[in-house]
């Protein structure tokens, strides 16, 4: 009986996996023609809130549809936190029809450190940005961060309970959506991570060998630097998460730099970080990853 069981599972998610990817290829299509603006954008509102953590208070952007109640996702930003870019993105989300949770991922350090990341020197802003990460990745913490987050979203009547949460992350955010989605598989239908940092160590940590517990639709868009300093680490996360039988997609930007989705990123070697067209292609598999996953 488990054996059927077993295969049973096994085809629902081969399943599940050949969907994913099928939507993903045609919201690029559509990402491609409609660019940044989609058909059916819906009025949204902005509000700022504060949410009772374990360790404090943090303060965030709550950015849903003006009527209705709607899928949740959770946005883990980047080392630069909750600002402008991360609201923008948001609110473009929100008017697709999510109520979407843009947390200050350090509260734990005080209030928003940057309102813009476009003029940060990494050569010389190091100092400021390893204590604001080592806040959020401390052991337990973004387990426990992230449920206070879902349970904050679950008691709000813009969020449709009867629907599964999305989550998604930037550079730093990448493996806090894992954590997210291991930490709740049964609330977290999708997980996406775009130029994630640190998805793959030989640590027993490792967010890549959580991917037995999870149950969500995962996305792992790797940026082309990162690839070249660790470039087993793509195979390793599709192979470990094919193993568990998590529906996922890792895909290779082979022409974008470590944190191309974020419109403020700084310039680097005198080139621009954020890529445009790149970033347009990654927003379409985001979506057709919720559509996929948050039924």
């Amino acid at each position: 009986m488990d054996n059927k069981l077993d295969q049973t599972k096994t085809q629902e998610n081969d399943l599940g996996r050949r969907d994913f990817v099928a939507a993903s290829v045609a919201a690029v299509g559509v990402a491609a023609v409609a660019g940044a603006a989609s058909a059916k954008e819906l009025e949204v509102v902005e509000t700022n809130v504060v949410i009772k953590m374990p360790d404090g208070m943090c303060d965030a952007a709550f950015i849903h549809p003006k009527s209705g109640s709607h899928a949740g996702v959770l946005i883990w930003p980047d080392a630069f936190g909750l600002r402008p870019s991360l609201r923008a993105m948001g609110k473009r989300l929100a008017a697709e029809g999510y109520s979407v949770l843009v947390p200050n991922p350090f509260y734990r350090m005080g209030p928003p450190p940057f309102t813009d990341a476009s003029n940060f020197d990494f050569k010389t802003g190091g100092a400021k940005i390893q204590p604001l990460m080592a806040s959020v990745n401390a052991p337990g913490n973004p387990e426990k961060d992230a449920v206070a987050y879902v349970a904050w979203m679950d008691a709000q009547k813009q969020v449709d309970k009867k629907k599964k949460i999305g989550t998604q992350g930037y550079c730093m955010g990448g493996p806090l959506v894992v954590r997210t989605a291991a930490a709740m598989p049964d609330r977290i239908g999708a997980g996406a991570s775009f130029h994630g940092g640190g998805l793959v160590s030989d640590k027993p940590d490792s967010p890549h060998l959580l991917a037995s517990k999870i149950k969500a639709h995962m996305y792992f868009g790797v940026a082309t630097n990162d690839d070249m300093r660790q470039p087993d680490a793509k195979v390793k996360l599709k192979e470990t998460f094919e193993a568990a039988h998590v529906p996922v997609e890792v895909e290779l930007y082979s022409q974008a730099q470590h944190g191309w989705c974020i419109s403020d990123m700084p310039m680097q070697d005198g080139m621009p970080i954020y890529k445009k067209d790149d970033a347009e292609k990654a927003w379409g598999k985001l979506l057709a990853l919720y559509k996929a996953g948050l039924a």
